[in-house]
C-alpha cells in the first residue's frame, strides 16, 4: 500500500475513544474507556494519526522519579512501518528529559526491541486468568488477619501503605479504580494494622485483580480468596513469578498462564518497587 503522511502529537480527545477502543479490540487487550481517561487525566496519550484518525498510540504515566509507558498499540495495517517503536522512542526522550526512570512491562516479543533500545530486566510475572467460576481451594487458616472491605476512613492511610511498596505515590491511579470492581476492593488488618490490600477493575473481556499488596502469603491467600469467591466470569491476574506457593494455589482455582512479562527499567536494573510485598500489579499499563 501507498504510505500516506502521518502525524505524530499528543493530542487526545474525546472523539478519540472510539480509535482507542478499536485499537484496543484488534489487539486483543482487556482496557475500556475508563482506562483511557486514566491516562488523559494523568499522563500522556502519544498518537499517530492518518487524515485526523488515530492509527497508533503510546502513553506514558508519571509516578514521581520514574514513569510507566504501555498502550503501544497499532491498527494491522499500519504495522511493520516503525510507528510502534517510534512513538516509543517519543516516549522514552520526553520522560528522560524530564529527569524520570521510564519503566514497561514486556512481551517476550517485545523484550528484545526493549533491551536493543537500553531497557534492562528486573524482575518477572505472567498473566494469569481463570476462564470462568471456580470453587476457590482450601486457604491457609490466619486467625490474627481480618479482611474486610475498603471503606473511605481507610483511604489515606492504604495509600500510603501502597506507595511505601510501589516506590511511589500513586493514589490518583488508586483514587479511579475504586467502584471499578467492589468485591476486590478488599483490606487485610492484622493487630489494628494494615497488612495488605487489594483494588480490582472492570475490563472488556476478563475482570483484572491488582494490585495485590500483602506483608506475607498468608495475608495475600485470604484477599485472593474472599474477592474470587465474589467474582463470577473470566479473571485476569498479572502474578509475580517468584510468589510460587500461591501461584501453585491459584492452580488449583482454576488459573492458567497466558504469557510471562517482565519489568524493565531504561539504563538501570534495579526497580523501585519492593518486590517482596508485591504480589500482583495494577497490569502492564499502569504498573
Amino acid at each position: 500500500m501507498a504510505h500516506t503522511e502521518l502525524i505524530i502529537g499528543t493530542s487526545f480527545a474525546d472523539a478519540d475513544l472510539p480509535a482507542a477502543e478499536t485499537l484496543v479490540r484488534e489487539a486483543g487487550w482487556n482496557q475500556v474507556i475508563a482506562d483511557w481517561e486514566i491516562f488523559r487525566s494523568l499522563g500522556t496519550v502519544h498518537t499517530a494519526r492518518d487524515g485526523g484518525h488515530v492509527v497508533a498510540t503510546a502513553a506514558t504515566l508519571p509516578y514521581g522519579n520514574f514513569a510507566w509507558i504501555s498502550m503501544v498499540l497499532v491498527l494491522p495495517k499500519y504495522r511493520q512501518r516503525g510507528l510502534g517503536t517510534q512513538l516509543l522512542a517519543r516516549c522514552v526522550k520526553a520522560l528522560d528529559s524530564e529527569g524520570r526512570v521510564p519503566v514497561l512491562d514486556a512481551t517476550p516479543a517485545g523484550r528484545p526491541i526493549y533491551q536493543a533500545m537500553g531497557f534492562e530486566d528486573c524482575w518477572g510475572y505472567h498473566r494469569l486468568a481463570r476462564p470462568g467460576p471456580r470453587p476457590v481451594a482450601v486457604v491457609p487458616s490466619d486467625a490474627t488477619a481480618r479482611v474486610r472491605p475498603i471503606v473511605d476512613t481507610d483511604w489515606s492511610a492504604l495509600c500510603a501503605h501502597d506507595a511505601a511498596a510501589f516506590g511511589a505515590d500513586r493514589s490518583a491511579l488508586l483514587q479511579r479504580l475504586r467502584g471499578r470492581l467492589p468485591a476486590a476492593e478488599l483490606l487485610a488488618e492484622r493487630n489494628g494494622r494494615i497488612a495488605g490490600f487489594m483494588l480490582g477493575r472492570n475490563g472488556r473481556s476478563a475482570s483484572q485483580l491488582g494490585p495485590l499488596i500483602a506483608e506475607d502469603d498468608d495475608t495475600a491467600h485470604l484477599l485472593l480468596a474472599r474477592a474470587l469467591s465474589a467474582i463470577e466470569g473470566p479473571v485476569y491476574l498479572d502474578f509475580a513469578d517468584a510468589k510460587t506457593e500461591i501461584r501453585t494455589w491459584l492452580a488449583q482455582c482454576g488459573f492458567v498462564a497466558q504469557r510471562p512479562l517482565t519489568r524493565m527499567l531504561y539504563r538501570r536494573s534495579v526497580g523501585f518497587d519492593d518486590t517482596s510485598r508485591t504480589f500482583a500489579v495494577v497490569g502492564p499499563e499502569f504498573g
